[in-house]
């Protein structure tokens, strides 16, 4: 079995490497209802998933909101052929001249090496982008999401759905993505409700772009739109898992972005592999408290949304807030980095709402207090790592 795996992926790395970030190749065509004297499988219904209301087409127009990392791979995922039915994508970015580049060279700063699929449209204006869309995906960073979305309302159509691949808390209102977009949006409350959901997980944008196998969870409490989310992203090197918990899986990706940050700042002083266990271990434990106490499953932080983008954000070379922590580490201001970063790193904002949010709900988060100071009061990070080891012994739990 483990030989059949390896052969697979291998086919499908040795095609990715070949033709790097064009599109990259296969929709999800194992796994579809059907048998093996090869009759036509089902339309647009995978093995173990129910039939999708009406609502929900096989072949949607989909508006991709955002030409950041996230939001280039999203639209490649999304304007791929696939079974059943390929969506329609245009996206959309908030300046006529970033969105003029893409439109002309399908390349892009954020992502060197990428290649828009062709079969993308990059929307000119507001209303182009989102005139008769069934679902926006929103992959603006979490502080000016707000802002996009107030000048975007008029022309979202009443019955797309959303879903936001941002990760973080919006300062001052302590919102989370879906929550902003809500609060933006203000739909008729006596209507039928717009479904709004969250994908997220262990995911870096430059390996999804290669095409290289990853997971992700796409959170909705509703679940016949969690479940068209999962067939819309499917590919067979994506795979994605279903979970009604928004409100844990929004909260993970937006706090272990804080955790990143402490790990790569235990990495621009060397501290060494068993630090890092350790800081793994016990910030979980914090982001999983913080959860609980809002209400969330604790289950969610030991998947893929909580522990596994845990992982992959605290050690891969390639995550922006653990390299912003290592430059930190290494001698540097956060408003230095800030500065030589051309992309958001949405931990350092999101540290302040997190540490509003624990003092609210009195909530003990000692790793992302210790961020904190480091952060916005100027405490050496070596001082914040011995404050921490030497707080008075506890038992673990």
């Amino acid at each position: 079995m483990l030989g059949r795996v390896q052969r697979r992926h291998a086919r499908t790395a040795d095609l990715c490497g070949r033709i790097p970030y064009v599109g990259c190749p296969g929709r999800v065509r194992i796994g579809l209802v059907g048998d093996s004297a090869g009759h036509t499988p089902t339309r647009g219904v995978r093995a173990g998933m129910d039939e999708l209301p009406r609502q929900y087409p096989d072949s949607p127009r989909v508006a991709v909101l955002g030409i950041g990392q996230m939001g280039l791979v999203c639209a490649q995922v999304l304007g791929s052929e696939r079974p059943g039915g390929t969506a329609a994508v245009v996206m959309w970015g908030h300046t006529a001249d970033e969105s003029d580049r893409l439109a002309q060279s399908r390349r892009s700063d954020r992502l060197p090496g990428f290649v828009l699929p062709e079969s993308v449209r990059v929307g000119l204006s507001d209303a182009q982008a989102l005139a008769g869309v069934d679902l926006i995906v929103s992959a603006i960073p979490v502080q000016f999401m707000r802002s996009a979305w107030s000048r975007l309302r008029e022309h979202v159509p009443a019955g797309a759905g959303v879903v936001s691949v941002a990760k973080g808390i919006e300062n001052h209102t302590l919102l989370r993505p879906t929550q902003i977009i809500a609060d933006v949006l203000g739909d008729d409350p006596d209507g039928p409700p717009r479904p709004l959901g969250a994908l997220s997980g262990p995911t870096i944008a430059a390996e999804l772009a290669r095409c290289l196998p990853a997971t992700m969870v796409a959170a909705c409490d509703d679940a016949a739109f969690a479940r068209w989310m999962q067939q819309l992203f499917s590919t067979s090197w994506l795979r994605i898992y279903t979970n009604p918990d928004v409100l844990g899986v929004e909260l993970a990706g937006a706090t272990k972005n804080v955790v990143a940050i402490a790990a790569g700042i235990l990495d621009g002083l060397r501290a060494g592999d068993n630090a890092k266990s350790a800081l793994l271990t016990r910030g979980l434990v914090e982001i999983t408290r913080l959860g609980v106490a809002l209400g969330a499953n604790p289950e969610t932080f030991v998947g893929l949304a909580g522990l596994g983008d845990l992982v992959t954000t605290c050690i891969s070379p390639l995550g922006r807030n653990r390299s912003a922590g290592e430059q930190i580490g290494r001698g540097k201001t956060a408003d230095e980095v800030i500065t030589e970063c051309t992309s958001v790193i949405e931990g350092i904002p999101t540290t302040r709402a997190v540490i509003e949010l624990a003092s609210r709900h009195d909530v003990e988060m000692p790793i992302t207090r210790g961020v904190y100071e480091v952060l916005f009061e100027g405490k050496p990070p070596l001082t914040a790592i011995t404050e921490l080891m030497s707080r008075p012994p506890k038992p673990e739990q």
